[in-house]
């Protein structure tokens, strides 16, 4: 059953955005920046609502949802943009009977709400829910590395802190709960309901045919799953918040390499075609139309290729936000048939 409107509180955190810590200071002089600021860590609060968490997932995934997915949206919900929002379309396109969560505090508001709502009129389960990072990370190994950072004991980094929690979250929600985690710059194409512990690589070595680099913009696992704990425990003791991927992309990578050939972990690694068919650097072909007709015979036959073996296509968004899609390109092809309101496109 669907969480009623009435549900839904107006706060004025919905617009805020990340606390960005200064640069080029010493590690000294940020943590005394960063426990200076800790009031305004919004995402550290655990309040009514997000005491409400737990019981709030346990009441949306009901024996009625096929596949659990979820998404975390830490930035303000006036981003929340048409891209993301097919993202979401995706999902459903291929899972009908599947149910999305977004662990969000900005979306989890009367604004956030109005987002989801064409989605919700059309019988899809989505909901944004404001986590409560203590409950999610109470009983793992990174349950008392949270505690030192609430208290400002350690070094945030440079990176926004949020950004490096939502790496967090993403373990930690699948390890409670199970199911699948989807980067909100995903296009899901087709089903993942033959998928059980599986991570995919980004890159492999075309000699070797061994991955070179995992992602984690795409995770799918059960509940209490060995591997998700390993992963926690390295985010815990190894955290860096100055190094861009240490705590997400490379994590995993490190991870898996030490693990990958050990008795108990029970996983797979999916090869770049699953999720990353398209490396980061050249993304932005996707998003043209053809010129002339080799374009035009090299579309169809990527668009064949995408059809077979791929489950969905990252969008690699630090890259492609601002790239506009043209018509006759391959992504507003599989944006249109992988989309259901399909309102946007070109502007997403």
């Amino acid at each position: 059953m669907q969480e009623e409107v009435v549900d839904v509180v107006e706060v004025d955190t919905e617009d805020t955005s990340p606390v960005v810590a200064p640069f080029n200071v010493t590690e000294e002089e940020r943590i005394s920046w960063f426990k200076g600021k800790l009031p305004e860590f919004v995402i550290f609060d655990s309040d009514e609502r997000a005491r409400r968490f737990h019981g709030r997932v346990l009441e949306f995934f009901d024996h009625e949802c096929e596949t659990q997915f979820f998404m975390t949206w830490i930035s303000p919900v006036r981003s929340f943009g048409s891209r993301e929002f097919l993202s979401m379309e995706s999902v459903f396109r291929a899972h009908p009977r599947g149910c999305l969560m977004i662990l969000s505090r900005t979306m989890d508001s009367k604004r956030g709400y109005r987002l989801l709502k064409p989605l919700q009129d059309r019988g899809f389960k989505v909901h944004a829910v404001t986590p409560d990072l203590s409950f999610l990370f109470k009983n793992t190994p990174a349950e008392a590395w949270f505690a030192e950072m609430k208290k400002g004991n350690k070094d945030p980094g440079e990176i926004p802190l949020a950004q490096n929690l939502s790496n967090l979250m993403r373990l930690a929600v699948l390890y409670k709960y199970g199911g699948v985690y989807l980067d909100t710059d995903f296009i899901v194409v087709k089903s993942f309901s033959g998928l059980r512990n599986s991570i995919g690589a980004q890159s492999m070595d075309a000699e070797m045919k061994h991955w070179t680099r995992l992602n984690n913009a795409v995770l799918v696992f059960d509940m209490n799953h060995p591997l998700l704990h390993k992963f926690i425990e390295e985010f815990s003791l190894t955290f860096d918040g100055n190094k861009w991927g240490h705590n997400g992309p490379y994590l995993v990578s490190r991870v898996v390499q030490r693990v990958e050939n050990r008795p108990g972990y029970n996983f797979t690694v999916l090869p770049p075609m699953a999720f990353y068919p398209v490396d980061w650097t050249r993304i932005g072909g996707l998003f043209k139309k053809p010129k002339n007709h080799a374009d035009t015979k090299w579309i169809k036959a990527k668009l064949l290729q995408l059809s077979g073996e791929t489950y969905g296509v990252h969008l690699w968004n630090k890259q492609s936000s601002r790239v506009q899609i043209e018509e006759g390109s391959i992504m507003q092809r599989l944006i249109s048939n992988h989309c259901i309101i399909c309102k946007d496109i070109y502007s997403s």
